[in-house]
């Protein structure tokens, strides 16, 4: 019998077949471990996730609670024939954006954690007579960063104004408090829906002003333009001198200093103490500006953040070929750039903690109703923005600041605050957005503070004092 020969042509097609199979295989395991990885904690705590939506028939939604274990929002059963189940917020609209709310949809915590809640890990005894008897299990609660005597303190000094104000640990990444207004009582959050959704355009009770609101950030951002110049001019950068005379004129274009005050002879530092807007547009003439936009975007700017809960992106829009009039008013914060108070207190708890950015967070661990921990979450880091003789630097101007400059309302005997203020315009005719970003002690920080209010004028006569009085609760 004769043999047939071998036919390489289908040979190489078996062989191809064989390496598309082995891809897949592999391309699906590495899709299984990033999923495991990355993405699962985002599917689960979806509140249209199904799986979520089948616990809620089975388990009681549990506790988010205070670092102290303060209550912030409790689900309380009815003793009616029904057991109709009511979200409770004890503190009304004091946490109202971070804690958010489980109604018409979820936010905050709330979502975040949805999965958490909706799990127990009560014992295996009480669960059994649970199944037995057809009673919900008692869920886990949520322990957050979150410190109560430091939200109202927030809550107060900021009053009645439009604005945010968050503090975090710039070593750890933890939020220690959040307060966005105007805000609005969760527990009411259905009752009230038309009028929060459809309700005044100006307060838009809804949105988080510190996570989603974007502003000019003012003089704040001369802490990016004052690091590219510290780049592009190493150990020279304290050579600079300007003479300010309140009105800085260049190619037909006019920057004025606030209220058209003349500095006088400034450094490096003065400029940067005393928020020297014609010295700092001077600089940006100087700067190379592909290098300073591509510091703004190491610096977050234009991207995600690294933050669980929502939140829009800042953005800085010049380019390289930019306008003489875009290059000076981006210098001093202004033209087309925007921020969010997040992204700002974020850059500022960087250089407090030399560089090294973490990641900021709300949850501290889950535990069961007994109190056992079931899931801790522990700092980690998200990144380096900058190398610590950069922070260092920016920390010693942030001084200065304080101690000589426009941020002299947080000048303390007990402790020293590093800070910068900014006063930010954003329409013809109205008062300029009133900023203030700051760390304390300043040699070994433990609290960061990000201030906003709008249309509060100067940031060292609005902003400042509001930050002063978190860092004299948290440090005294």
């Amino acid at each position: 019998m004769k043999k047939s020969k071998p036919n390489p042509k289908a040979n190489r097609n078996i062989l191809w077949f064989v390496y598309a199979a082995v891809f897949l295989f592999l391309a699906m395991g590495i899709y299984v471990g990033y999923f495991l990885v990355v993405k699962s904690d985002t599917v689960i705590d979806n509140p249209y996730n199904a799986r979520a939506t089948i616990f809620e028939d089975r388990v009681t939604r549990g506790k988010i609670l205070a670092d102290d274990g303060t209550v912030l929002a409790k689900t309380v059963t009815a003793t009616d024939s029904n057991g109709t189940e009511v979200r409770e917020y004890p503190y009304g609209s004091l946490f109202a954006h971070a804690v958010g709310y489980s109604t018409v949809g979820k936010t905050g915590i709330e979502s975040l954690a949805n999965f958490d809640l909706l799990r127990s890990h009560t014992n295996l005894i009480e669960q059994t007579a649970d199944e037995i008897m057809g009673r919900k299990s008692i869920g886990d609660n949520v322990v957050t960063t979150l410190n109560v005597n430091l939200q109202q303190i927030a809550s107060d000094a900021l009053g009645k104004n439009r604005g945010a104000v968050i503090a975090i640990e710039p070593d750890t990444g933890k939020i220690l408090c959040m307060v966005s207004k105007p805000s609005f009582d969760p527990n009411k959050v259905a009752a009230n829906w038309n009028d929060l959704v459809n309700g005044d355009s100006t307060e838009a009770r809804l949105l988080n002003r510190a996570t989603q609101g974007l502003y000019p950030p003012g003089s704040t951002f001369k802490i990016v333009t004052a690091l590219e110049y510290m780049r592009e001019h190493p150990g020279a950068y304290n050579d600079y001198h300007y003479d300010c005379s309140g009105i800085f004129s260049f190619e037909n274009n006019k920057i004025q200093c606030y209220h058209k005050k003349a500095h006088g002879s400034q450094d490096f530092t003065q400029a940067f103490a005393n928020s020297c807007n014609g010295a700092f547009a001077n600089l940006g003439t100087e700067l190379e500006l592909t290098s300073y936009r591509n510091l703004a975007e190491q610096l977050l700017f234009n991207r995600s953040l690294p933050l669980d809960i929502p939140y829009n992106k800042s953005t800085f829009s010049m380019q390289p070929d930019a306008e003489t009039w875009e290059v000076l008013q981006t210098g001093i914060g202004q033209g087309q750039t925007l921020m969010s108070p997040m992204h700002n207190l974020l850059i500022t708890a960087a250089v407090a903690n030399g560089g090294i950015l973490m990641k900021p967070y709300l949850m501290d661990h889950v535990e069961n109703s007994g109190g056992d921990v079931i899931r801790k979450f522990s700092p980690s880091v998200a990144g380096e923005l900058m190398v610590p003789n950069e922070a260092d630097a920016l920390k010693n101007l942030m001084v200065q600041v304080v101690n000589v400059g426009t941020g002299s309302a947080l000048k303390r005997d007990s402790y020293q605050v590093a800070g910068k203020t900014g006063s930010a315009e954003f329409d013809k005719g109205k008062e300029t957005h009133a900023w203030f970003v700051g760390f304390a002690p300043a040699d070994d920080p433990k609290i960061a503070v990000c201030v906003i209010v709008e249309e509060g004028g100067s940031g060292g006569h609005t902003a400042a004092p509001i930050a002063a009085k978190l860092f004299d609760a948290w440090l005294q």
